[in-house]
């Protein structure tokens, strides 16, 4: 955390105290936060399947749960070889509702039990556009046939090579690289595997506050939404 998220959570549990003055308590005490580094979008989009339109066009900011999704697939390293992470976020609440980690890009490790995972939290009952990049997994045939099933689902996508077009989903991974994947240097598979579980499940989506949100957790925005829902 920077010295505004303290501030908001040091806030939460009833202290009264400035962004100034978390600002100078951190200067004084040698505190920084951990700072994003440059990061390297990798895309496989060099491939004969089809391309969908770009149907989200930066509309970041929907009105409810459940009306887009956006995905992406990033790499972390182990000492035992890459592991890769297939991540689906809701764009309301900005929770990651789906995720898979894998040792391979095949369709059917990757995009596919992210998508199951997702789709067994949050019923499709109204449409949903569902946004990715331009990568093979997305436009498979595999993929697009497991999509095809609802015809509540629209499918788009990123323009070629514009990471601004799925920029909530970058911005996640940028997050989860700078928070945990660099701070790490993880010896297995199995030890990655678990760190990711914990930062997703029990930090990003319950506990980390987010600026996007009020500086509330998704989860609180989550159970908001469903509040309101039901009283109306």
């Amino acid at each position: 955390y920077g010295s505004p998220r303290i501030k908001e959570s040091l806030n939460r549990k009833g202290y009264c105290i400035s962004k100034r003055r978390v600002a100078k308590l951190m200067k004084e005490n040698g505190l920084k936060s951990k700072l994003k580094k440059r990061f390297k979008v990798t895309t496989d989009s060099n491939h004969p399947y089809p391309i969908c339109r770009n149907h989200l066009d930066r509309n970041f900011t929907p009105d409810k749960l459940n009306q887009i999704w956006v995905s992406d697939i990033t790499y972390i390293k182990t000492a035992k070889g890459w592991l890769y992470l297939t991540t689906i976020i809701d764009l309301y609440d900005r929770q990651v509702i789906g995720w898979s980690l894998s040792n391979s890009l095949y369709t059917h490790q990757t995009v596919i039990p992210a998508w199951r995972m997702a789709t067994s939290k949050r019923e499709i009952t109204k449409p949903l556009l569902f946004h990715s990049d331009r990568g093979i997994q997305y436009a498979s045939k595999e993929f697009r046939n497991q999509i095809s099933t609802n015809n509540l689902i629209t499918q788009s996508m990123s323009r070629k090579a514009n990471c601004w077009d799925n920029a909530v989903a970058e911005s996640f991974f940028k997050t989860l690289k700078v928070e945990l994947v660099y701070q790490h240097n993880f010896k297995t598979i199995e030890q990655a595997k678990s760190a990711v579980f914990e930062y997703i499940e029990a930090w990003y989506n319950r506990k980390r506050l987010h600026s996007s949100l009020g500086y509330k957790t998704p989860k609180e925005v989550e159970l908001e939404f469903n509040k309101l829902k039901n009283v109306a």
